[in-house]
């Protein structure tokens, strides 16, 4: 039974990747714009028997007041909102000088999906 388990999950896992390479071309014929896998799929290394260790919990002081929880950044957003000022100064600069624009907007408008998408994960 562990076998077909085993060989059902390669099965389902080899699909799921034929699918995403069959989409990502779908994209770029349509798009012209070739569509990068999420960082967490580009640094993913399978590792056989590779577990996290179990990390205890930390005694609660309980003589330390607890602070009010600053609101916390995530520096993968604070990033995205530079880059996405960058990118409309370039746009402006690039219409003030009358040159062409698509690209810039297109830069824009996929920052502005990928920081709506990070900000909504949040």
């Amino acid at each position: 039974m562990r076998a077909r388990a085993k060989q059902a999950i390669e099965v389902r896992f080899r699909e799921l990747l034929t699918e995403a390479a069959q989409l990502a071309e779908a994209y770029k014929e349509d798009f012209g714009v070739s569509l990068a896998p999420p960082s967490s799929v580009t640094v993913f290394k399978f590792k056989v028997g590779a577990k996290k260790p179990v990390k205890k919990a930390a005694p609660a002081a309980a003589s330390v007041p607890a602070k009010a929880p600053a609101v916390a950044v995530d520096p993968k957003i604070v990033a995205l909102e530079k880059q996405l000022a960058g990118a409309r100064k370039k746009l402006e600069a690039a219409q003030a000088k009358g040159a062409s624009t698509k690209n810039l907007e297109d830069r824009i408008y996929e920052l502005e999906d990928d920081l709506r998408l990070a900000t909504h994960s949040v």
